[in-house]
């Protein structure tokens, strides 16, 4: 394991639980940023609250696509200029990947050391193949007889391009038969997971095809590996340059990680997973377009719609919205809206800054929790676990923290917050002030670049600690892109068959 020595002097860089199982602290010596009192609790819900400083807002009486096409409705919703809207969830796919705590709580203090991860730290993809073929039967196509495709259901449409459109399986009450649940939490999130899906059943098909004396379990193998690989590229060489600055990346690549280690395997910090890789949900958008409309249908329309609408009927089989856990011919992503496909209808993603949109303030299903609004919660988050706050964990890592002024909307409050400020708020203001929004600033940056390099270094079946010299072996529709990167553009394209994949 590479691990820089300069900060260890002051930084107890590891957490003294050595269960992967388990979360644990980047920073255990740091103190909380404020005391767990009914006075700190009743303040975090008011900065996170409906129509408070984070909220950014919207008018949600206008049209879905008038959010989308009009600037003067946006001014607390600035586009990113290099980030396209699909990285929000291929960032929030990886977290799933990686972490998993259906027990949490807002209300108790926890020990991360004492919470269990139910998701194996490593950027495997179980959210996808669950415990395989063999212990997750459910999640695979039975009808070849092999059982090693994953289970689509198809739509019987088309999208644009005449691409066939597919939902996830499901049971008789829409319930998803997936690796993990939360990958059917909205439409983008649940049609990026049938992007998988679809990915490696076009690779168990290649592979077939070149070894066609292979038993299915070796065929298995061998496209897993195949889609693991070229997603953890994916990982390192677009979406964390994008989101983190290569600079940083190569930093860590090549003098190691200073700040995140362990003794004996990987963990999840909390100062990643309830702080800094919560910066994605600065980033996403009111209302989204889903797709360009049906294309092997009359007339085909476009369908726009708000991420939540929180007052849509949530028995409705085809709310107005984009929430998960519904099939309906409409409901289906084109990812032209997402992604760079090379027709000038990607759309970009929000800044990374202290507003969020307004439909995350009104969360469906959460009422019963008490705390309706993303923000509040993940305020209330950093609390239970006792995070340090941002200027504490700015001064162990050796940056300069952000000054009082920068937190000038947190002084009313009298409890110090503008010197000792929540992490995941701090991170957020980091960004919009170091990086205007672009990119992560220096303590979210380094927190969210070692922690994913450190757990591809600390998993002995990722690319980097099998072959760290290998490069992807399947085709990019822009071949000239410097010769080394395969992009989630070059995924898409061939999970919907549109590059043909010839190993």
């Amino acid at each position: 394991m590479r691990h820089g020595a300069l900060y260890q002097d002051i930084v107890p860089f590891t957490s003294r639980y050595y269960d992967k199982g388990k979360f644990g602290r980047i920073f255990p010596s740091l103190p909380a940023f404020a005391q767990d009192t009914p006075k700190v609790r009743e303040a975090l819900i008011d900065i996170g609250k409906k129509g408070g400083i984070m909220d950014a807002k919207d008018d949600l009486t206008q049209s879905p696509l008038d959010l989308i096409a009009n600037p003067a409705l946006q001014t607390d919703n600035p586009n990113s200029p290099v980030m396209g809207a699909g990285m929000t969830f291929l960032g929030q796919f990886l977290d799933h990947d990686i972490t998993f705590d259906p027990t949490s709580s807002l209300e108790r203090q926890s020990d991360p050391e004492f919470v269990e991860n139910f998701r194996t730290p490593s950027l495997g993809l179980d959210n996808v193949y669950g415990s395989g073929p063999g212990a997750s039967p459910h999640l695979y196509d039975q009808s070849d007889g092999w059982g090693i495709k994953m289970l689509l259901f198809p739509l019987g449409i088309q999208g644009k391009e005449n691409i066939d459109k597919y939902d996830l399986p499901r049971n008789s009450q829409n319930v998803a038969l997936i690796g993990d649940p939360r990958d059917d939490e909205n439409l983008i999130i649940s049609q990026l997971q049938v992007l998988f899906l679809r990915f490696h059943n076009v690779l168990v098909d290649a592979v077939k095809k070149k070894y066609p004396t292979k038993s299915p379990s070796e065929v298995f193998s061998q496209a897993q590996e195949l889609v693991r690989w070229h997603y953890q590229w994916i990982l390192v060489h677009e979406f964390l340059p994008l989101l983190c600055g290569q600079d940083v990346i190569d930093d860590i690549m090549n003098n190691g990680r200073k700040f995140y280690g362990w003794h004996n395997q990987p963990f999840i910090p909390v100062e990643f997973s309830v702080a800094a890789y919560r910066f994605g949900h600065s980033q996403v958008r009111p209302s989204y377009r889903a797709n360009f409309g049906i294309f092997n249908q009359p007339n085909p329309l476009p369908f726009f719609a708000d991420i939540f609408d929180f007052t849509a009927d949530p028995n409705a089989p085809d709310p107005n919205d984009l929430r998960g856990g519904k099939r309906a011919n409409r409901r289906f992503i084109d990812w032209h809206t997402f992604f760079n496909l090379g027709d000038a209808s990607m759309r970009p993603n929000k800044l990374i800054d202290t507003k969020l949109s307004s439909p995350l303030f009104q969360l469906p299903g959460s009422v019963a929790t008490g705390v309706i609004s993303l923000a509040s919660r993940n305020l209330l988050r950093g609390l239970t676990f006792s995070l340090p706050s941002g200027q504490r964990v700015a001064q162990a890592m050796r940056f300069e923290p952000l000054g009082a002024d920068v937190f000038n909307d947190l002084k009313h409050y009298k409890l110090n917050l503008e010197t000792s400020t929540p992490l995941w708020f701090y991170i957020l203001k980091e960004a919009e002030v170091q990086q205007m929004g672009v990119k992560l600033g220096d303590v979210g940056a380094r927190i969210v670049a070692e922690v994913f390099i450190g757990l591809l270094e600390g998993d002995n079946t990722s690319y980097i600690s099998q072959n760290p010299f290998w490069k992807p072996t399947l085709p990019c529709w822009e071949p000239y892109r410097n010769n080394k990167h395969f992009t989630i553009a070059d995924l898409t394209r061939i999970a919907e068959g549109k590059v043909p994949v010839v190993l």
